[in-house]
């Protein structure tokens, strides 16, 4: 860790560390069943706290320090400092270029659940890849991988493309991941659909019709909630 790392790094732990709840942080850490620490500090008073860094990070530091900080916040223990990496990379998203994906996948498959996961896939990587679609081979590659949560990745990065959907590629993320049995994976075949669905109901209602003996019942009706 270089010396500017670290003294951003303690900026983020002297600005959260100080509001740790111990009364939250059970329920916080029972929500998430177990799989991570928390300080025990709600969303909305986190983002209070650590937009000032962001802002200033947005002017102060270059890709690799931004990504260099990341790694840093993904570290620590308590389960906010992710969250504090994801927004981080969220307010610097102009800042990431193509070199930043294989270190975004890194963290996909770092401390992986749907909380860390759905905020790098569908709010940094799919905005990185919709800017520079040339990475879109890469992600790909992702669609068959043998870890889930990059499975997920490949499902829903296109979450927030709206019109900009390439809808061939959603459906044959989709349909390569029916037969999986677990349940992020069948969730998030169905939120891919269902988003895009808002932009174009009739396409995704064929696809869920042609496509019922494939899905399982999770996907069909995650993706026909607003049909």
């Amino acid at each position: 860790m270089t010396e500017t790392t670290a003294a951003w790094l303690e900026r983020y732990v002297a600005v959260l560390a100080p509001a740790a709840d111990p009364l939250r942080a059970p329920q916080m850490v029972a929500y998430m069943r177990g799989h991570f620490a928390y300080l025990g500090v709600a969303t909305p008073q986190r983002r209070i706290l650590t937009k000032p860094l962001e802002k200033e990070a947005r002017q102060a530091l270059a890709e690799a320090a931004l990504l260099d900080l990341a790694d840093a916040l993904w570290a620590q223990p308590e389960r906010e400092y992710q969250y504090a990496a994801c927004d981080l990379l969220a307010a610097c998203a102009k800042a990431l270029t193509p070199v930043a994906l294989p270190r975004l996948l890194a963290l996909v498959v770092t401390k992986s659940w749907w909380d860390s996961v759905d905020t790098l896939a569908g709010r940094i990587i799919g905005g990185l890849v919709l800017r520079h679609p040339e990475l879109i081979p890469q992600i790909d590659q992702l669609v068959l991988a043998e870890n889930l949560w990059l499975r997920r990745t490949a499902i829903i990065y296109q979450l927030h493309w709206k019109a900009s959907t390439d809808v061939s590629r959603l459906f044959h993320a989709c349909l390569a991941n029916a037969a999986d049995t677990d349940f992020f994976i069948r969730k998030a075949i169905g939120w891919g659909l269902r988003e895009h669905a808002w932009t174009d109901p009739d396409i995704i209602r064929a696809f869920v019709q042609q496509h019922a003996e494939r899905l399982s019942p999770l996907s069909i009706r995650e993706a026909s909630k607003h049909l």
